[in-house]
C-alpha cells in the first residue's frame, strides 16, 4: 500500500524555537488527509517539507517510497502545490492561469490548452475562462487555482488552508472539487476549519505547537476523548454541579460540558425542568480538538507557521 511516512521529523528556527517536534506517523497516502491545527502549529511547516519546499532540521520523511530530501527532483515530478498565500493574477484570464502553470511544469503548448480546457469545464466556468481574473469573485479565483494544479496530473496534491476567506457558498463548491479530487489524487490538505476537516477528510491529523496529538480516521480520533456527548449552556454565568465529565468555560463565555450518555440524559433531564436554555450533541470534532489541546482554534488570528513560501 502506497503511504506517507515520517519519522521524527523536526523544525528549528531562530532561539531554538521549534515548529515541529519529533513528528511521527505512517498513514495511507490516498483519499484526504487533513492536518489541523491552530494557526503556528506546525501545519504549513509540515506541508512544505513534505513538498521539497523546506529542509527539516533532522527526520525523514518518505511518500510511497520516495525520500523527500534525498529524492526531492523525483518527488517534485509527482506533487502540485497549492500554498495559501497563491492567488491569481489579476491580469490574466482563467485559460492563461491554467495554460501558464502546465507550460511552467513542461507540458507543451497544445496539451496544455486542451487540458486548461478540461479543467475549467470541470469547474463550470467555460463561460469565464476569458474573463479577467480582476473582475471574478474570491471564490472564483481560488477554484481557478485548484483547477490548475488538478489539470497537472500529479497524483499528489498539496493545499494550505484552500478555503480561508471565502463565503460559505464558494466554500461548498471548493469542497465538492475536493471531495472529487480525492478519488484519483492523494490529497494533503492543511485547514483550522475543524468542519472543513470532518467533512472531507479520510484521515485527520491533530498537530499543536509542533507535537502530534492523534491521527487517523474521525472514529479513531474519537477514541481520544472518553465522553461521547457534549451539552453546550446558553446562558452565561450559570454554574451547573456535574457527577461525571469536564466542564469549560469557552471564549464566548458560555459553559461547555463534555460527559457520558447516562450523564447528558440527567443533565437535559434537569435543564429541562430548570427551564435552562441549553443545546446538547454528540462530540465533534471541534469539540474533540478542544479536549485535545485544551484551547480552541481562532480562525482569525493573525500568527502564521514559522517561515513564509518563496
Amino acid at each position: 500500500m502506497e503511504t506517507l511516512v515520517c519519522k521524527n521529523i523536526t523544525k528549528s528556527y531562530e532561539k531554538g524555537k521549534k515548529a515541529l517536534d519529533r513528528l511521527s506517523f505512517s498513514v495511507p497516502a490516498k483519499g484526504i488527509l487533513a492536518v489541523i491545527g491552530r494557526n503556528g502549529a506546525g501545519k504549513t511547516t509540515l506541508m512544505r517539507i513534505l513538498a521539497t519546499e523546506l529542509m527539516p532540521s533532522s527526520g525523514t520523511a518518505t511518500m510511497n517510497g520516495i525520500d523527500v530530501v534525498k529524492d526531492a527532483v523525483k518527488m517534485r515530478e509527482m506533487i502540485a502545490v497549492l500554498p495559501q498565500e497563491s492567488r491569481a493574477v489579476n491580469w490574466m484570464t482563467p485559460l492563461q492561469t491554467i495554460l501558464s502553470y502546465l507550460m511552467y511544469r513542461g507540458m507543451d503548448y497544445s496539451e496544455a490548452r486542451e487540458k486548461a480546457h478540461e479543467a475549467l469545464a470541470g469547474i463550470g466556468m467555460t463561460k469565464l475562462e476569458k474573463t479577467l481574473n480582476s473582475k471574478l469573485s474570491g471564490g472564483q479565483k481560488r477554484k481557478v487555482l485548484v483547477a490548475s494544479i488538478l489539470a497537472s496530473d500529479a497524483p499528489i496534491i498539496f493545499v494550505d488552508e484552500p478555503t480561508t476567506g471565502l463565503d460559505p457558498i464558494s466554500r461548498s463548491e471548493l469542497w465538492d472539487m475536493l471531495k472529487r479530487l480525492k478519488k484519483t489524487h492523494f490529497v494533503f490538505l492543511t485547514t483550522h476549519y475543524l468542519e472543513e476537516a470532518e467533512k472531507l477528510a479520510d484521515t485527520i491529523c491533530i498537530i499543536d505547537e509542533g507535537k502530534l496529538k492523534g491521527i487517523g480516521t474521525l472514529g479513531e480520533i474519537r477514541k481520544l476523548v472518553k465522553y461521547q456527548y457534549s451539552i453546550k449552556i446558553l446562558e452565561k454565568g450559570k454554574k451547573v454541579k456535574i457527577n461525571e465529565g469536564e466542564e469549560v468555560t469557552g471564549e464566548d463565555g458560555f459553559a461547555q460540558i463534555m460527559t457520558t450518555e447516562k450523564e447528558a440524559d440527567r443533565l437535559s433531564s434537569r435543564f429541562i425542568k430548570e427551564k435552562v436554555r441549553f443545546s446538547i450533541n454528540p462530540m465533534s470534532l471541534e469539540d474533540i480538538f478542544y479536549y485535545v489541546v485544551k484551547k480552541p482554534i481562532n480562525a482569525e488570528e493573525e500568527a502564521k507557521d514559522y517561515g513564509t513560501w518563496f
